[in-house]
C-alpha cells in the first residue's frame, strides 16, 4: 500500500519535484564523501554537509513549477537538474587535477584553456562518475517510456512561491547551523573548501560571483592611495645584494628551462636501479650550478600560468583563478622581457609547442614585452610529432634552435616542455629500452617516471647542443620545475618509492612534496646547493641580481636568495607558510596544524617564542598575499613607472612574423649582427643531435625553415584573422 501511494506521488509534479531533489541531494552526497577531501570532522559537519544541497536545489528545481504548461514545467525541471549536476561534475574532475573547486573567473576565462585539454579531461573520469548522471538517465527514460506519467494539473502560482519559499528556508538553515559551528564563514573565508563543506557546491558559485563582481567594482575604484602601500611594503623588505654573485653573469644570455610538473623528489631517484633522471642529477651536482633543495612552487589554480607569472614579475598568481587568462589581456606588468630591454638591451623569446591561446599567451606574453613567442605554429604539423599538450619536448628543442640562432644577443629566452604532463602519455616509440620504470598501482605514476626521464634526454640533448655551439660560454641556463605533477590522492601510493611511510603520509607530507627543482648554471659560476628554504616568487630579484641589474625600484614580493641578508620563508597561494623551522597549515585553530620543518613532528604545546614567531610568519604571508592581490586585481601597475623603466606597447608586437622580423633585423645590422647564425657565417643546427625517432630520417625538420613560416603563415593567419572579424561584424 505504501510503495502504490510513492509510486502515485511520484506520478504528481510536486512528487516528480521530490524524487529529483532526493536523487540529486543523495548524488551530491556520495561526491561530498568520494570524490572530495572536506576534512568533516564531527557529526554536526556531517548534518550540515547533508542538508547543504537541499535549499539551492529546491530554488532551482521550483522555477519549473513557474511554468504553466505541463511538459515545459517537467522540461524546465529536468534541465535544472542536468545544469546542477553538470556545475558538480565539473568541480569534481577540477578537484582531481587541482584539489580546488572552480571560481566564477574560471568558468567566465575557460575558452582561454580549453584548446589541448582533451586528454588531460578523459584521463581524469572514473567509473564512479557514472552514478552523477545515472538517475537522470533512468529519469528520463521513465518520461519516455510513460512509467512516470506528466501531471496535467494546473498549479498557479500559489504553489510554486510555497516551494520557493521553502527552499529559501532550508537554505537559510543551513547558513545559521554553518555559522553556528564556524562562525563569520563568509567574511573570513581564506580556504575554498570550507564554504562547500558547510553551504555546498551552489552556494558557493553564488557567493563567488557576488564576490567576483565586488572586486571588479574595487577595481574598478583603485587609486594611487593602495599603491603607495605597496611600494612602502615592498621597498621596506628589499634586501642587501651579494658582493660575490651580484654582477657574476652580466651581459650573459638567459635561457630558461620550464620543467612541467617536475617535483624535486625526482632528483636522484633511482628505479630498479636506474637514475630517473641521471643529466639533470649531473646539473644539480655540478660545481658550476646553483641548486636549491628546499625550493617550493607557490602556484595556485594558475599552476603553470601562476609559475610563469611568479618567474616574470615576482607578484604572487591570483586567489579564484589564472592570472593570465582573467587580467593577462588588460593588465599592465613589469616583467622580465621588458626590464632585461630596458637594463641590457636583451631580445626576449618563449618557444613552447602548445597553440598560443592557451593559458591566454599570445595576449599576455605581449603584455610583458616578449619580442617573439613561437607556438606551434613554428613546429612540426607531423601528427606523430605532438602528444597530450603540444610537441613532444626531443622534436620542439630540436627544431627550436634554427629560430633560437637567429636571435640577436644578449637574449632571454623560456623553452616550456609539455610531455611531463598529465595523463603522462607516451608513445611506444619514445620510451627508453634500458630504462624500467616503477610497477605500482597507479598508471600516473608509473608513467610519470617514463616521461620524466624522456624530459631529461630531452634537456641533455639540447645542452649538448648550446656547448657544441659555444652558446653556452656566454649563457646563464636557468632550470625549475613550475608545480607539482602528482597529486595529493596518488601521494600515498607513491610514499614507498620515495623513501617515505603509506600509513604516516600526512599533510606535512602533502607540502613538502611541492619542492620543485630550481637550478642557475654557467660555465663561469662557482657553483654550490643551498638548502635554505625558497619559492618561485624568489626567483626574478635572484636572476636581476645575477646579472647585474638593481630591482630596488621595481615592485616585486620576493627577494633575492644569494642575498647574505635572505631570511628563507615562503608562503604558498593558499596561505600555508614554510620557513627555516615551521611548516604551517592553515585550518585547524587560530594558528593552524603546525609541524617542525626538519623532524615533521607537529608542535602542540607551542613555547613563548614559538607563539611569537608563528604569528610574525602568519602576518607576513597574510600581507604579501594581500598586496600582490591588490595590486593585480586593481592593475595598480599602470599608475606607476620605476625610473629607467619604459611601459611595455604590446602593439608593437607581432607573433605571426617572428622569423620575417628575426631575418630583417640581421639584414638591417649586417656585420653588427650578433646572432649566433651571423657570427658563426653559418647555421649552428648542424651540431644538434636528437634520438627522437620521429625526426629519423627528417633532419631538415631542425635545419629547415618551414615553407609556411617562411612564406605564407603570416598570409594565411592574416587572411584568416580578416574572415574571422567579418564573420564576428556580420
Amino acid at each position: 500500500m505504501k510503495k502504490k501511494k510513492l509510486i502515485n506521488f511520484i506520478q504528481t509534479r510536486t512528487g516528480f519535484f521530490c524524487l529529483l531533489v532526493i536523487l540529486f541531494t543523495l548524488k551530491y552526497i556520495f561526491a561530498a564523501y568520494h570524490d572530495f577531501n572536506l576534512g568533516i570532522n564531527d557529526p554536526y559537519q556531517h548534518i550540515i554537509m547533508w542538508i547543504s544541497p537541499i535549499g539551492s536545489a529546491v530554488l532551482l528545481l521550483s522555477i519549473g513549477f513557474y511554468f504553466s504548461k505541463p511538459v515545459v514545467s517537467y522540461v524546465i525541471m529536468l534541465i535544472m537538474d542536468f545544469a546542477n549536476t553538470g556545475l558538480l561534475f565539473a568541480n569534481i574532475l577540477n578537484y582531481r587535477q587541482f584539489a580546488d573547486f572552480i571560481t566564477v573567473k574560471t568558468m567566465t576565462n575557460a575558452a582561454k584553456v580549453a584548446p589541448g585539454l582533451g586528454k588531460s579531461a578523459v584521463a581524469l573520469l572514473k567509473p564512479s562518475d557514472l552514478i552523477l548522471w545515472l538517475d537522470l538517465i533512468i529519469v528520463i527514460g521513465l518520461l519516455l517510456a510513460h512509467k512516470i506519467k506528466i501531471d496535467q494539473k494546473s498549479y498557479g502560482l500559489l504553489t510554486p512561491f510555497t516551494i520557493t519559499t521553502c527552499g529559501a528556508l532550508i537554505l537559510s538553515l543551513n547558513v545559521f547551523l554553518a555559522e553556528s559551528s564556524r562562525p563569520r564563514l563568509l567574511g573570513t573565508t581564506f580556504d575554498r573548501s570550507y564554504i562547500v563543506k558547510y553551504l555546498g557546491i551552489d552556494t558557493f558559485t553564488v557567493y563567488d560571483g557576488v564576490k567576483n563582481e565586488q572586486t571588479e567594482q574595487v577595481n574598478r575604484n583603485a587609486n594611487t592611495a593602495d599603491l603607495n602601500k605597496i611600494l612602502t611594503y615592498t621597498r621596506k623588505n628589499k634586501l642587501p645584494v651579494s658582493p660575490q654573485y651580484y654582477g657574476a653573469a652580466k651581459g650573459k644570455n638567459v635561457i630558461v628551462i620550464h620543467l612541467e610538473s617536475f617535483q624535486q623528489f625526482v632528483i636522484d631517484l633511482k628505479i630498479n636501479g636506474k637514475e630517473v633522471t641521471p643529466f639533470l642529477n649531473s646539473i644539480y651536482h655540478s660545481r658550476h650550478s646553483l641548486s636549491f633543495s628546499n625550493f617550493y612552487h607557490q602556484v595556485g589554480i594558475g599552476r603553470t600560468s601562476d609559475a610563469e607569472n611568479m618567474l616574470e614579475t615576482s607578484t604572487f598568481g591570483i586567489s579564484d583563478g589564472s592570472l593570465f587568462t582573467a587580467l593577462g589581456s588588460s593588465n599592465t606588468f613589469q616583467a622580465a622581457p621588458q626590464i632585461l630591454r630596458e637594463n641590457g638591451n636583451y631580445t626576449s623569446a618563449v618557444f613552447h609547442g602548445n597553440v598560443g591561446s592557451f593559458w591566454n599567451r599570445d595576449d599576455v606574453y605581449k603584455n610583458m614585452g616578449y619580442n617573439y613567442f613561437f607556438d606551434q605554429n613554428y613546429y612540426s604539423h607531423d601528427q606523430s610529432d605532438s602528444i597530450g599538450y603540444g610537441i613532444k619536448d626531443k622534436v620542439m628543442f630540436a627544431e627550436s634552435v634554427k629560430y633560437l640562432e637567429r636571435m640577436q644577443q644578449p637574449f632571454y629566452s623560456k623553452f616550456i616542455t609539455v610531455t611531463n604532463h598529465t595523463p603522462f602519455d607516451m608513445d611506444e616509440e619514445d620510451r627508453d629500452p634500458n630504462f624500467k620504470t616503477a610497477d605500482t598501482s597507479d598508471k600516473a605514476i608509473n608513467n610519470y617516471f617514463e616521461t620524466a626521464h624522456y624530459l631529461d634526454q630531452a634537456i641533455r640533448e639540447f645542452f649538448d647542443y648550446l656547448n657544441k655551439s659555444g652558446l653556452m660560454k656566454n649563457t646563464v641556463v636557468m632550470i625549475y620545475g613550475d608545480h607539482y605533477g602528482l597529486s595529493n590522492s596518488e601521494n600515498e601510493t607513491l610514499a614507498p618509492i620515495i623513501g617515505e611511510s603509506s600509513d604516516t603520509w600526512n599533510s606535512y607530507n602533502n607540502v613538502q612534496i611541492q619542492r620543485v627543482p630550481f637550478m642557475l648554471y654557467s660555465p663561469s659560476l662557482k657553483g654550490k646547493i643551498m638548502n635554505e628554504v625558497a619559492g618561485e616568487i624568489d626567483v626574478l630579484p635572484t636572476l636581476l641580481h645575477l646579472l647585474g641589474i638593481s630591482n630596488k625600484n621595481y615592485i616585486q614580493f620576493g627577494n633575492d636568495l644569494l642575498s647574505p641578508k635572505y631570511k628563507p620563508w615562503i608562503v604558498f597561494r593558499n596561505g600555508t607558510i614554510v620557513s627555516q623551522k615551521y611548516v604551517i597549515i592553515g585550518g585547524k585553530g587560530k594558528k593552524g596544524t603546525v609541524y617542525d620543518r626538519i623532524s615533521g613532528k607537529e608542535i602542540i604545546n607551542y613555547t613563548e617564542k614559538e607563539n611569537k614567531e608563528i604569528a610574525e610568519l602568519a602576518k607576513k604571508g597574510k600581507m604579501a598575499l594581500k598586496y600582490s592581490d591588490l595590486l593585480n586585481n586593481h592593475n595598480l601597475l599602470r599608475f606607476y613607472t620605476p625610473k629607467g623603466f619604459k611601459p611595455v606597447d604590446p602593439g608593437q608586437f607581432d607573433y605571426l612574423s617572428n622569423f620575417q622580423q628575426m631575418e630583417a633585423l640581421r639584414a638591417k645590422l649586417k656585420t653588427k649582427s650578433t646572432a649566433l647564425i651571423s657570427t658563426h657565417k653559418h647555421s649552428t643546427t648542424r651540431f644538434y643531435r636528437t634520438d627522437a625517432p620521429e625526426l629519423n630520417g627528417r633532419h631538415n625538420e631542425i635545419t629547415e625553415i618551414p615553407e609556411s613560416v617562411a612564406e605564407n603563415h603570416l598570409d594565411k593567419k592574416r587572411d584568416n584573422d580578416s574572415q574571422k572579424k567579418k564573420r564576428e561584424y556580420n
